[in-house]
Parts: C-alpha cells; sequence; structure tokens
C-alpha cells in the first residue's frame, strides 16, 4: 500500500476533479450512443419513466446498450408516451424485445421486469415516475425507491440516484445514502490506487468510499468508472497517459505500461 499521505493527495484530487464535472452543463456525458435514444432517458420532464426502464435494463450488458434500450422499444412499438406503455400486457413487452432482433441478454427476464416497473410507476407514482425524485427529498429515499423495483440492486440504485444529481442536475437534500458502484471497472482502479486490497469485497469498497468522503461516497463512481473502462485497462494499463499516476500505486510497483 502507498503512503496514507499520498492516498490522501489522490483522494482530494478525486473529489476536486468530481465536483469540478459537477459545475459542467447537465447531461453533458451521453448516456446512449444514438442522440435520439440519449434525449428519451434524458427528458425527465416528458418521459421520465425511460429514465426508470433504462435503470431496469442496466444488468449484464454494456451500460450504453441498456440506456438504448428505450428508444429501440419506442421505434418498434411507435410510442413510449405511459398511458400506452401501461395498456400492453407483458407478452407485448417480450414480442417487442425480442423482435426483429433480441434487445438484452435477459430477454426472458426483462420483460417481465419492465411490465413490474411500469405498473409501479402507475400504482405508487400516479403514472409520473419523476414524483421518485420529486421535491428535493433525501438521497437515500431516492435509493430506496429505486429499490422497490424488481430486477434493481444497491449498485443500480445508487448509480440512479448519482446520475439524477450528477449529470441531471436533480436537486436532492443531500448526497450521503449515494454509494459508489463497486462494478468490475470501479474495484481494479479503486485497488490499483491503493485505496482497498486487490481481494476487497464490495461492501469494503462501499465502506472505504464512505470512509473517504461521508457527505457524498459515490462522488468517485463516474471517474473510477471511465478510468477503468479507458486507460486502467485489465491487461497493459496505460499508466504513463494517466492524469492520477503520480500518486496511484499500481503505477509506482514496475506495472507502468508504455502502450
Amino acid at each position: 500500500m502507498v503512503e496514507q499521505t499520498t492516498l490522501m493527495v489522490l483522494q482530494d484530487r478525486l473529489i476536486a476533479k468530481a465536483f469540478d464535472d459537477l459545475s459542467k452543463p447537465a447531461a453533458s456525458i451521453p448516456f446512449a450512443v444514438k442522440p435520439e435514444a440519449d434525449r428519451l432517458v434524458k427528458d425527465l420532464e416528458g418521459h421520465p419513466h425511460a429514465f426508470v426502464i433504462a435503470c431496469v435494463m442496466d444488468r449484464v450488458i454494456e451500460a450504453e446498450q441498456a440506456w438504448g434500450i428505450p428508444y429501440e422499444l419506442q421505434q418498434r412499438l411507435e410510442s413510449f408516451e405511459f398511458p400506452f406503455l401501461l395498456s400492453l400486457s407483458e407478452q407485448d413487452l417480450e414480442q417487442a424485445m425480442k423482435q426483429p432482433t433480441s434487445l438484452h441478454w435477459l430477454n426472458n427476464v426483462m420483460p417481465k421486469n419492465m411490465y413490474k416497473a411500469i405498473h409501479r410507476i402507475s400504482d405508487e407514482y400516479d403514472g409520473d415516475a419523476g414524483a421518485i425524485w420529486a421535491g428535493r427529498p433525501p438521497s437515500a429515499t431516492v435509493v430506496s425507491r429505486f429499490l422497490e423495483f424488481d430486477g434493481v440492486g444497491p449498485k443500480i440504485a445508487s448509480t440512479a440516484a448519482n446520475i439524477l444529481t450528477r449529470d441531471l442536475h436533480v436537486e436532492f437534500a443531500d448526497r450521503s445514502g449515494i454509494d459508489i458502484g463497486a462494478d468490475t471497472q470501479v474495484r481494479r482502479v479503486f485497488s490499483r490506487m491503493g485505496f482497498v486490497p486487490e481481494d476487497a469485497s464490495n461492501d469494503d469498497i462501499i465502506e472505504r468510499a464512505r470512509e473517504m468522503y461521508p457527505e457524498y461516497p459515490g462522488v468517485f463512481d463516474l471517474i473510477l468508472w471511465d478510468l477503468g473502462r479507458t486507460l486502467c485497462r485489465p491487461q497493459n494499463p496505460a499508466c504513463t497517459n494517466c492524469e492520477w499516476a503520480v500518486q496511484c500505486a499500481y503505477a509506482h510497483a514496475d506495472h507502468v505500461s508504455q502502450a
């Protein structure tokens, strides 16, 4: 492990960079590949349910693919208005997910989860998914509400709340209930930097992020996730091109790649 003072410097740099990104215009980062798909899931005023359904879809596939599913369904169904979706059966949704091509690797599970999500929005939020995050609620409340949707676990629930406040500038009463998303990318970068051991559990990673910045543990999420997908690769990480290498434990342990 690197020295504690070095870790503190790296921690402070990460937090400063994250808050600098927060000052950028809302939704400046694309969620889906197609611009039309990106606009749909970010349309919190007109189609807030598209955001929720995209979160439900975000399992075992690339994030960009999951965020593109609402638009692909809109094209196949010729509408994505909430009353229309509410009128569809689970079988209707399953057919739209599978034909003419499969939209998700879990096509036997996702139609059921989406059907339940649509009806939960109808029953619990009077058809307005925006009520999940309206009125400046505590972040923990938003996370808890997402956890009530079938197929949504702690990682996706925290990620959903994080995206709302970080990228779409939805106001919460606080950010302390938003945890880091301990996925493959975050786990690899977090351990390489020296914040947790390589064999750290998800709970260990979450607890460490809470210790580092209890006011907003999820503040590290996007930076680490993006770094893991670009420079901090599983093999031959491009440490020489990484702005964090000065304090990174991995970069100082004879692992540096010239790639």
